[in-house]
């Protein structure tokens, strides 16, 4: 659905942040995005969003050239799901929600019975719906994070852009969230997601780029690319990647390890 070729971008042409990124992000695939501070990962999603103007090459989706879509033709194809963050206004999560919908109404038209529907169809999918009348800023990090997917799904939009869709959260918060994942993945949604966990790579996702410099150090099946050397290349620090034996399941997982020499 989302093919990337030869993207580079730089905000001053003696100093590249991104240089000939390519990828690919099919119908149900997780890609999981890792690399350090300061690499151009969220640089790259601002591209994607076209909120960062490329300077060479090109993004289609589902072979239409994504430079040349309107912004509502862009929005009903690709949702974008930040950081948690906070709101200028007091709003309550439905209508944090219901701006998903946005999109699909007329110029200066107001949200019909059916957005209303559809908003509160995607809370109840994120089991959030008790949730409706809270206000979005004074929720926690984890509940907000679920309120801003659920905007996403509102969108409907197939393929969804997620900045650390993690971070800050506590582990069943982690968890939760990458449940939600994977379910929208087997409902066919596509998802590029950022992370600094590259155990989430095992956990939820079919696909893992490697990023560092701005440059694409290895992309591929996660078995196959976080590895020991790739890591330990990557966050230029030593990291193990091993095996464990998941109590009591008697189940194997791989685990990312830093090491403190």
């Amino acid at each position: 659905m989302l093919k990337v070729k030869g993207l580079s971008f730089y905000y001053h042409s003696d100093r590249m942040i991104l240089k000939d990124i390519s990828l690919e992000l099919a119908s149900q695939d997780i890609l999981c995005l890792l690399g350090p501070n300061g690499t151009g990962k969220t640089t790259l999603l601002r591209c994607l969003l076209l909120l960062n103007k490329m300077k060479s090459g090109s993004i289609e989706i589902d072979g239409q050239d994504l430079t040349k879509m309107s912004i509502k033709e862009r929005a009903k194809m690709m949702a974008y799901v930040p950081q948690a963050t906070t709101m200028a206004f007091p709003y309550d999560a439905s209508e944090v929600v219901l701006m998903g919908r946005v999109t699909h109404l007329a110029t200066g038209g107001r949200p019909t019975s059916k957005d209303r529907e559809l908003a509160d169809k995607a809370m109840d999918q994120l089991e959030i719906l008790h949730m409706s009348h809270s206000l979005f800023n004074e929720m926690s990090g984890g509940e907000k994070q679920m309120v801003l997917v659920a905007r996403a799904l509102a969108q409907q939009a197939k393929i969804m852009i997620m900045d650390e869709p993690t971070a800050n959260l506590d582990y069943n918060n982690q968890v939760k969230m990458l449940q939600v994942i994977k379910s929208l993945a087997k409902q066919g949604y596509s998802i590029l997601m950022t992370s600094h966990f590259p155990d989430h790579a095992f956990l939820a996702c079919n696909k893992v780029v490697l990023m560092r410099d701005g440059l694409i150090m290895a992309q591929g099946l996660p078995d196959e690319v976080v590895t020991t050397e790739n890591l330990s290349k990557l966050y230029a620090t030593p990291v193990c990647v091993t095996k464990a034996i998941l109590y009591p399941w008697d189940e194997e997982t791989k685990v990312c390890i830093p090491i403190m020499n």
